[in-house]
């Protein structure tokens, strides 16, 4: 028996919502919490996006079941951000993005903390030009 997909039915038809798409949302809200380096989808997909390919929903596991989910994101840290803080601010923001935008009820979001970045204050810098009078 195939696994159906939960759907919304209205009068209008049926809308069923990807596991995909619910990544999506998730992992936007995710990189959006301040403290939050990147994601992390493992050296494979690191690799397609360095080839070009950007993957919004990388570093995100999603299990739907009925009008539930369960999602674990795996995220880098930028150093000097307290780790507990950043993933609960993430456990947060993906639980209210995922619900206001699928209307699935998350049922937990884990945070993994794969590593801690020293890049983005650098990265900033470089990209920060100076103006001289």
């Amino acid at each position: 028996m195939e696994n159906q997909k939960p759907e919304i039915t209205n009068e209008m038809g049926a809308i069923r919502i990807a596991d995909e798409v619910v990544s999506t949302v998730a992992g936007l809200a995710a990189v959006d919490v301040e403290g939050v380096f990147s994601m992390s989808g493992g050296w494979g997909t690191d690799l397609v996006e360095k080839l070009g390919k950007k993957n919004l929903s990388k570093g995100i596991k999603v299990e739907v079941v009925e009008d539930q989910t369960t999602i674990d994101i795996y995220i880098i840290v930028e150093y000097g951000y307290p780790i507990p803080r950043v993933a609960e601010n993430v456990q947060n923001d993906v639980k209210v993005a995922v619900e206001t935008m699928t209307g699935l009820k998350v049922t937990a979001v884990n945070v993994h903390i794969v590593s801690v970045s020293m890049n983005k204050k650098e990265a900033e810098d470089e990209d920060t030009e100076i103006e001289v009078d």
